[in-house]
């Protein structure tokens, strides 16, 4: 391993660190403060040519490539061999008259919407603006406007890949059986270098969140249920259960309590936004009501995730179609008057543009599920191996008659849940992923999957 670290020292512009160098550990810090990854050594990548440098280096050792970058999606530690960082490879340019940003592989979400939003356009981005764009939109990408243009990875143009033999684009013209499998099939194919994303005309949004207390959970869940079964493609909305703590970085009128937030996102007239969001203001009394029109510019706003590096554990899935039944079972499980230690119960509507594939089709999985469950544990990572997965399995013994069969990998919280890896993709995707890894990385130069260490690239 010392021959290979001089090496890629002396070939590689940025940093190359080894387990007791001064950044090691700084270099491998991401989201979720959890997970400690222990490489043989760590490459903070600033350019394709170092990414074709270090694969070279690689593939000549045998020596085992994962990639991290905001970290926001890796669960599970990645041990040994070489891990690339593509931090420092950050930049977005847009080409209006093509509507298509051309985002670097470091690149997060607010910055292709800031420089979409000048020329009136905006990215198909995810809840959060501060994860990583490349590694959200491998595995499909499910943001608050799915309803209306469908997973994220549908906008993907081309990508820029460093395979096991060399740099090459994917797009639909060039290497397209690799295109079809970047565009959701997450990781084991190469480091992605820079990616092609087609951008949408919006200046505006109806959205935001409104808060109800603990005691009108029950009606605005049952309300809300009914209500997304008559919303139109173009509304967007989720729901989600709130342990918050006492602490003063929230809102008063949150402040400590169990609520329930009711996420919207209305493309259209603001007027009719508010028409189609009567009911659900209708259901109950808000703490906080923060629905409004707002720019296209404050998405992330809508969900208002948490932006600093916390200790973190979920676990996800996808849901079949809900009734009154679900909301009884749900409510028994993992309501407001149940003592279970996790800070955020989330469901979100699909349907709409997220059920049709691209014309020239895609890897990724999921379309067929009704709604997202995404359950996340307090940040005490003691409580991570035992506590929060067995509760997290009572939960989901009680929502079993609604658990889809397949779900979507960007939600299959580090594949802990058996099955959850196969059931990523539908059969006939899994099997040819299988195949298009085998033909880009025969070695298994890029290991992915539950017995390889995802690294979530």
């Amino acid at each position: 391993m010392t021959e290979l670290i001089d090496r890629l020292r002396g070939e590689v512009a940025g940093p190359v660190l080894a387990p007791g160098d001064e950044g090691y550990a700084d270099e491998l810090s991401g989201f979720n403060l959890a997970v400690t990854h222990t490489p043989d050594v760590v490459v903070g990548l600033t350019s394709e040519d170092d990414a074709v440098a270090v694969v070279r280096a690689a593939a000549e050792t045998g020596t085992p490539v994962r990639v991290l970058a905001t970290g926001h999606g890796i669960p599970n530690p990645m041990q040994g061999g070489i891990v690339v960082t593509t931090t420092r490879m950050t930049g977005v340019t847009v080409d209006a008259e093509s509507q298509v940003a051309h985002i670097a592989a470091g690149s997060r979400w607010a910055e292709v919407i800031a420089a979409a939003a000048p020329h009136g356009l905006a990215p198909v981005t995810g809840a959060s603006d501060a994860v990583g764009c490349i590694g959200y939109t491998l595995g499909g990408g499910l943001g608050p406007l799915a309803r209306t243009y469908g997973f994220s990875s549908d906008w993907a143009r081309g990508f820029r890949v460093v395979t096991a033999a060399g740099a090459v684009t994917a797009n639909a013209t060039e290497n397209p059986d690799l295109f079809w499998a970047l565009r959701g099939g997450k990781g084991g194919f190469g480091i992605v270098t820079a990616m092609d994303f087609a951008l949408v005309e919006l200046t505006t949004l109806y959205g935001g969140s409104a808060f109800f207390d603990a005691e009108y959970v029950a009606p605005v869940l049952g309300a809300w249920t009914e209500w997304t079964k008559t919303l139109p493609e173009t509304a967007n909305s989720s729901v989600v259960i709130l342990r918050l703590p006492p602490l003063e970085f929230i809102p008063e009128p949150l402040r400590g309590k169990t609520v329930l937030s009711v996420r919207f996102a209305y493309v259209g007239d603001a007027a009719e936004g508010k028409r189609l969001f009567q009911p659900i203001r209708d259901a109950g009394t808000t703490l906080v009501d923060g629905v409004g029109e707002l720019p296209a510019s404050d998405i992330a706003l809508i969900h208002n995730d948490p932006r600093n590096p916390t200790p973190a554990w979920d676990r996800g899935l996808m849901l079949n179609e809900l009734d009154g039944d679900f909301v009884s079972a749900f409510l028994a499980a993992a309501g407001p008057e149940q003592q279970v230690p996790l800070v955020a119960v989330e469901i979100r509507h699909l349907g709409g543009a997220t059920q049709r594939d691209v014309p020239e089709g895609s890897a990724v999985g999921g379309r067929g599920g009704a709604c997202t469950l995404t359950l996340i544990g307090v940040p005490d990572p003691e409580l991570f191996e035992k506590v929060l997965p067995a509760t997290v399995d009572r939960i989901l013994e009680r929502l079993r008659p609604w658990v889809c069969a397949e779900t979507t990998v960007n939600f299959a919280g580090g594949f802990a849940l058996p099955g959850s890896y196969e059931a990523s993709w539908p059969a006939e995707t899994f099997a040819r992923l299988a195949d298009v890894r085998a033909a880009y990385d025969p070695d298994t130069l890029f290991p992915f999957g539950p017995r390889q260490e995802n690294s979530g690239s």
